[in-house]
């Protein structure tokens, strides 16, 4: 990444102002300036992309939605397995960002991957149920992350599958076997991520568990650019719907 596509992203993220009527018009207007530069920089925020990507099975002949989906990165994630999908809906509000993944596709081939321009909170696969729903760093720039969790669930086949990795913080005091993040960890990085309408939240977690099977869960820290000394918080998530849940049309 050249020093001045990273120092464009660096005043998108840090100083720019954002603005919008509603939540799509702010989304653009953080992502708007940054959009090339957008996935180098992101490797080196976003960690465990690629780990949540390999503890989920690809379904043969599945249908698989990347909801807040972006530039299409992750989709990088299946290799030649994405070739067993039977469609690839990447999902998102940010259109500078689907301008970017609709070039990543064409430069890949796939004829199996559809940018959607769309809210994930009430979006819909029109092919019928999903096998595989994704939040890859999506949950936490949702202002109604649980209308999203509910739209995924709705949206699933019974025994389908939902992934996340994002930022969170615990809860002060958290169920027992998870961690507990110190006063600092749970005040700091919610404040240091909220400028960007990142908004960290202790019930993410909780929800996930109580509204799916869980059948993968980590919990990590990682470094963040330009902050040597701190490590963020961050959770893998895949849990199953259950057989008797009736999908919602």
């Amino acid at each position: 990444m050249g020093l001045l596509s990273e120092l464009r992203v660096l005043y998108h993220i840090a100083l720019k102002p954002i603005r919008g009527k509603d939540h799509a018009a702010r989304l653009e207007s953080f992502y708007a300036g940054q959009a090339e530069g957008y996935d180098a920089f992101r490797r080196r925020l976003l960690h465990g992309r690629e780990d949540l990507w390999a503890a989920i099975d690809v379904p043969e002949g599945g249908v698989w939605v990347d909801l807040g989906g972006g530039t299409g990165a992750n989709l990088d994630n299946f290799g030649p397995e994405i070739d067993k999908l039977a469609k690839v809906y990447l999902v998102d509000l940010s259109p500078s960002l689907l301008e970017v993944a609709r070039k990543r596709i064409d430069r890949h081939g796939w004829t199996n991957v559809e940018p959607i321009e769309a809210d994930a909170t009430a979006w819909q696969p029109p092919s019928g149920a999903a096998d595989v729903v994704t939040f890859s760093y999506s949950l936490t720039m949702i202002p109604d992350w649980f209308a999203a969790i509910e739209n995924a669930h709705s949206m699933l086949a019974p025994g389908g599958r939902i992934g996340v990795v994002d930022f969170y913080v615990s809860r002060k005091h958290p169920d027992e076997g998870r961690v507990r993040h110190s006063w600092l960890t749970r005040t700091f990085w919610p404040t240091w991520f909220n400028s960007d309408n990142v908004f960290l939240s202790p019930d993410h977690v909780p929800f996930l568990h109580r509204r799916f099977e869980p059948l993968h869960f980590t919990e990590n820290r990682a470094k963040q650019p330009y902050i040597p000394l701190l490590r963020v918080p961050y959770y893998t998530f895949v849990g199953r719907k259950g057989e008797g849940d009736r999908r919602v049309p």
